[in-house]
C-alpha cells in the first residue's frame, strides 16, 4: 500500500467540501416543511438536523459501497479523476443554491464522476448498468412514489381528523411533524453522507491506500459525517424559502404527512443501496402533501423550474467534470489551474449571494409568487366573501336618519 500523495490530499479534501454543500444545500429536505408550519424555530431545526446527519452517517455502508464498487471501474480511476468529478458536483451545487432551486447534490456528483471518467478512460469505464438500476430509475420513480403516498397520507389525516383544527391538533400534528423532520434527518445523513464515503473510498483505491473492494475506512465515516453536519448547521436558508412556502403552502398535518412519506423512502433505499436523490423525494413528497389536503395548491411555475434542474443536474455536472479532467490530464500545473478555478469561482458565487442575503431571520418572508394570468381570471369571477356587499352598501347608501328631510306634498286645492 502506497502512502498518502499530494493529489490524493487535495483529493479528500475536496470530498469534504463537496460534502460541506451537500449539507447545506439539502438541508432543506428535511427541515423546509417544519420551519414553514412554525413546528419548530429555525436556529433549532436546522441544529436538530445537523446532530442527526452525524447519527445517520453511521448506519449504513450500502450507498458508498455502490459508488466506490458499482458505479465506475475502480481499477482504471486516477485521484485526479475524482477531483474533476467534484469539481462538477461542487459547482453545480453552488449555483442551484444561489438561485434557490433545490436541485439533487446526489445526482450532481454522480455526474461529474461518469464525466470525468468518460473523459479519462472512455465510456467503457462507467457501468450502465448499475447507472441505470440504481441511480437513473430511482431518480424517475422517487418523487412519484413519494408524492402519491404523501398524498395519500394527506387525505387519510385530514380524513380521520375531520374538521378538528383547535389548538390541540395542531400541537399534535406539530409535534409528529418534529419526530418526521428528525427522521428524514436522520435518513439524510444515512444516504448522502455515504456518498462522499464512496468517493473518498474510491479515491484511496485509486491512490493505492486501500485495497480494491474495501468498505469505507471509519475516519472516513467520521470525517464524512462531521462535514455533512456542518453543513447543516450552516443552513441552506435559499433553498429552505423556495420548499418551505416558494412551492406550496402546508399546513402541520401536511408536513407530518409529507416528512413521514419521505423519510420511509430513503431509509428503505439506503438500506437496498439505491443512490437515490433525498430532494426528489421531499420535493415529490411536498408536493403531494399540497395536492391531497382540499383547496391545496402547488406553485406549478416553482415545479417547473426545479424539474428543469433536476434534469440538467447530470448532464451539466458531467461536462464540468469533464472539462476540469480534460485540463487535470495536461500534470501538475493542470490540477493547479482547476483547483484555483474551483476557489475562485465558489468565491464569486458566494459574493454574489450577499447582494440579496437571505438567512433564519427573513427565511420565511416574502416567498409569494406573482398571481399568473391563470389565477388572476379566477379571481376576476370569484364571488366576494359573505358580508362584504353588505358592507359595501352600508358605506356607500346613507342611512334614513341622514338623508335630506322630505317636504310632504300640499294637499290639492279645493274646488269651488
Amino acid at each position: 500500500m502506497e502512502s498518502f500523495s499530494l493529489i490524493l490530499a487535495i483529493v479528500v479534501v475536496t470530498a469534504l467540501a463537496f460534502d460541506f454543500t451537500n449539507g447545506f444545500h439539502d438541508t432543506a429536505n428535511a427541515m423546509a416543511t417544519t420551519i414553514s408550519t412554525g413546528a419548530l424555530k429555525p436556529k433549532i431545526a436546522v441544529t436538530m438536523s445537523a446532530a442527526l446527519n452525524l447519527v445517520g452517517a453511521f448506519l449504513s455502508v450500502e450507498v458508498a459501497n455502490t459508488i466506490s464498487k458499482g458505479l465506475v471501474d475502480e481499477t482504471g480511476i486516477r485521484p485526479e479523476v475524482i477531483f474533476a468529478a467534484l469539481v462538477g458536483a461542487i459547482l453545480w451545487n453552488l449555483l442551484t443554491w444561489l438561485v434557490g432551486l433545490p436541485s439533487s447534490s446526489s445526482h450532481a456528483l454522480m455526474g461529474g464522476l461518469i464525466g470525468a471518467t468518460v473523459a479519462s478512460a472512455g465510456s467503457g469505464a462507467v457501468h450502465g448498468g448499475v447507472l441505470v438500476t440504481k441511480v437513473l430509475l430511482p431518480a424517475v420513480a422517487a418523487p412519484v412514489v413519494a408524492g402519491i403516498a404523501s398524498m395519500l397520507a394527506t387525505r387519510f389525516s385530514y380524513g380521520i381528523g375531520g374538521k378538528a383544527e383547535g389548538e390541540a391538533t395542531r400541537k399534535g400534528y406539530r409535534a409528529g411533524q418534529i419526530a418526521s423532520a428528525g427522521l428524514v434527518s436522520l435518513a439524510h445523513g444515512t444516504n448522502d453522507a455515504q456518498k462522499t464515503m464512496g468517493i473518498i473510498t474510491l479515491a484511496l483505491i485509486a491512490g493505492g491506500v486501500i485495497a480494491p473492494g474495501s468498505n469505507p475506512p471509519t475516519w472516513v465515516i467520521l470525517s464524512a459525517g462531521l462535514a455533512i453536519a456542518l453543513g447543516t448547521y450552516i443552513g441552506g436558508w435559499r433553498i429552505i424559502r423556495t420548499m418551505g412556502t416558494g412551492l406550496t403552502e402546508l399546513e402541520p398535518r401536511q408536513g407530518f404527512a409529507a416528512q413521514t412519506s419521505a423519510a420511509t423512502a430513503i431509509l428503505a433505499s439506503a438500506h437496498l443501496g439505491f443512490s437515490l436523490s433525498t430532494t426528489h423525494v421531499v420535493s415529490g413528497s411536498v408536493m403531494g402533501a399540497g395536492l391531497g389536503r382540499k383547496g391545496g395548491v402547488v406553485r406549478w411555475s416553482t415545479a417547473t423550474r426545479m424539474a428543469i434542474a433536476w434534469v440538467l443536474t447530470l448532464p451539466a455536472a458531467a461536462l464540468v467534470g469533464a472539462g476540469a479532467e480534460s485540463v487535470t490530464d495536461l500534470g501538475d500545473w493542470g490540477t493547479a489551474a482547476v483547483a484555483v478555478f474551483l476557489v475562485a469561482s465558489s468565491a464569486a458565487i458566494w459574493k454574489i449571494s450577499r447582494r440579496e442575503v437571505v438567512d433564519h431571520s427573513n427565511v420565511v418572508v416574502g416567498t409569494e409568487e406573482p398571481a399568473g394570468v391563470v389565477t388572476t381570471a379566477i379571481a376576476a369571477v370569484t364571488p366576494p366573501p359573505a358580508g362584504t356587499i353588505t358592507e359595501n352598501l352600508t358605506a356607500t347608501i346613507a342611512s334614513p336618519a341622514a338623508a335630506e328631510p322630505v317636504t310632504p306634498a300640499a294637499p290639492p286645492a279645493a274646488t269651488v
